[in-house]
């Protein structure tokens, strides 16, 4: 099991998980187009499914693999069209964006908890994280 996974069983009632994309189009040609594709995903409620397939396909990214995997997690086809060239979608990435150039990231995945930059990716590490976070708002 993936690690946010492990944390988020352990910690249901403390942690949200919250995501931003920060497409490295210097990297991948086809960050931005993935990245517009799981936003539109997200608006039918797949962001999930959608961000999964992506990951699944990563260098082969090609437009008609991200159609597929639209397809493949039962979107509706139309409004995923236009919401992935929408001007809130568009804005909705522009904002993601914008929020990690604020916060410094500059690399993916990076996480923070409650504002704090995670620099050891084990179990025990983030799990005394969210306990001290946690800790915190009682």
């Amino acid at each position: 099991m993936p690690l946010i996974e492990q944390l988020l069983d352990k910690n249901p009632e403390t942690l949200k998980i919250v995501f931003k994309n920060l497409p490295l189009t210097n990297i991948h040609a086809m960050a931005e187009p993935a990245a517009l594709a799981a936003l539109a995903a997200y608006n039918q409620g797949k962001f999930w499914q959608m961000h999964d397939a992506i990951f699944a396909m990563q260098a082969q990214i090609t437009m008609e693999k991200l159609n597929e995997a639209a397809e493949a997690i039962g979107l509706d086809m139309q409004k995923f069209n236009i919401d992935r060239t929408s001007e809130e979608v568009k804005s909705r990435l522009a904002k993601d964006m914008a929020d990690a150039k604020a916060a410094q990231v500059n690399g993916t995945p990076t996480l923070f908890i409650n504002g704090r930059r995670v620099t050891d990716r084990n179990f025990a590490a983030l799990q005394q994280m969210i306990n001290e976070e946690a800790a915190k708002s009682k």
